[in-house]
């Protein structure tokens, strides 16, 4: 079995879209198809998820259980509710293939029979276990304890024409694909993924370490940068003004159904947006805000694991941004990035990072800093993306205090 914090061990697996699928052999194709065929009728149209599933010979046996399973154990009452979700969040925390011991376990707990598929090939053999996976996982849940995720919210959405508010989005869009697209060109290999808010998108990524987490957080800097670059140049109402927030914490990814067949593309929920979505609510237009967190992070270099806390995080951010040194914006390169937490200087000389506390409508309280970032481009003028503490006129906060 799983412990609870295995999903800092978990490495990102390929998705299983069209062009992966073209790139694989035409044997290899056939057997992803097969194993995809079995599956769709253990769906049964998305009454159930595929749980968890183990090795058998030439085939594979499946723990699948109706969705609603996992709602009732929520529902329960509080203890039971809180043992039973745990065992949950650890069977589905990483990945979904077990051994043959922990798969048995998982199935006895829940009290259903396992599956078994025949398959035409040996699973591992003659396909590879990692894809096997990708298949099995567009039929199941996750559960991601410590995942980093980014919010874009286009301000003032719901005022526009529908019309514009198509264009607005597909700018935003835009500018996170070139923003993409310019981190890969520098061999950041990054694992990201993203859903519409309908008025903005959530952006995470698939792999848990804390370079890959940093990357996300420069890959905000880009979309920002871009979607700034994009407003100067453009015309009213046709490129959004957005603030943004960043924060890490868990959540559950899934895939939705598109037609009769779940799609290759997943979606979130779970603390970390929630989160999020009340934090932009008392962001400003043009304000970057970032979560206060303390969580694991696996090393990618030496897989060891670290707790990691918001203002260490923002250092390491700083520690690599001469990777993005060199990137074109507009016509020209980067020359180089301040990102910072904001705060004032102390009457002890030393430079305090102000953290703000934050009361939503519903009486919860939690803590954000206010971020910064500076773009320096060569024959360019800067970019500067959010703001400074003394420009938060408007932010609404009920205290603060310095780290």
């Amino acid at each position: 079995m799983k412990d609870s914090t295995s999903d800092t061990d978990f490495t990102s697996l390929p998705v299983l879209d069209r062009a992966s699928l073209d790139e694989l052999s035409a044997a290899a194709r056939n057997h992803v198809e097969e194993l995809d065929k079995e599956l769709h009728r253990l769906w049964g149209l998305g009454r159930n998820i595929i749980l968890a599933w183990t090795p058998a010979g030439r085939g594979i046996r499946v723990l699948v259980i109706p969705h609603y399973i996992l709602g009732e154990m929520a529902a329960r009452t509080a203890g039971e509710a809180a043992d039973s979700l745990q065992f949950v969040d650890e069977v589905i925390a990483g990945n979904t293939l077990i051994d043959e011991e922990g798969f048995d376990t998982i199935a006895k707990y829940f009290g259903y029979e396992p599956c078994p598929v025949d398959l035409s090939f040996a699973p591992g053999e003659d396909l590879a276990n990692d894809l096997l996976e990708a298949v099995v996982r567009r039929y199941s849940i996750s559960y991601i304890q410590n995942g980093a995720v980014a919010l874009f919210d286009i301000v003032g959405f719901s005022l526009f024409s529908p019309l514009e508010q198509v264009t607005q989005l597909n700018s935003l869009a835009y500018s996170v694909n070139t923003s993409f697209s310019k981190m890969l060109a520098r061999n950041l290999d990054i694992q990201f993924a993203r859903s519409t808010t309908g008025d903005g998108f959530y952006i995470w990524n698939r792999d848990r370490s804390v370079e890959s987490n940093v990357n996300l957080y420069h890959l905000m800097h880009l979309v920002l940068a871009d979607n700034a670059i994009a407003r100067s140049k453009g015309k009213a109402n046709t490129t959004p003004r957005l603030r943004a927030s960043f924060h890490v914490g868990p959540h559950y990814e899934f895939f939705q159904s598109e037609g009769l067949r779940p799609t290759v593309y997943s979606y979130i929920v779970g603390d970390v947006t929630i989160e999020l979505a009340r934090m932009i609510d008392h962001a400003l237009p043009g304000q970057i805000v970032v979560g206060d967190f303390h969580v694991d992070m696996r090393e990618s270099d030496t897989g060891a694991i670290k707790r990691i806390g918001t203002t260490e995080f923002i250092e390491r951010t700083r520690q690599s941004l001469s990777n993005l040194e060199g990137m074109e914006l507009s016509g020209e390169n980067v020359e180089s990035i301040q990102c910072y937490l904001t705060g004032e200087r102390l009457d002890s000389g030393e430079f305090g990072v102000k953290r703000y506390i934050l009361r939503d409508k519903h009486g919860l309280s939690r803590k954000v800093y206010n971020a910064k970032v500076n773009i320096y481009r060569t024959g360019g003028g800067p970019i500067y993306l959010g703001f400074q503490s003394a420009d938060l006129d408007g932010f609404v906060y009920e205290s603060e205090e310095y780290v």
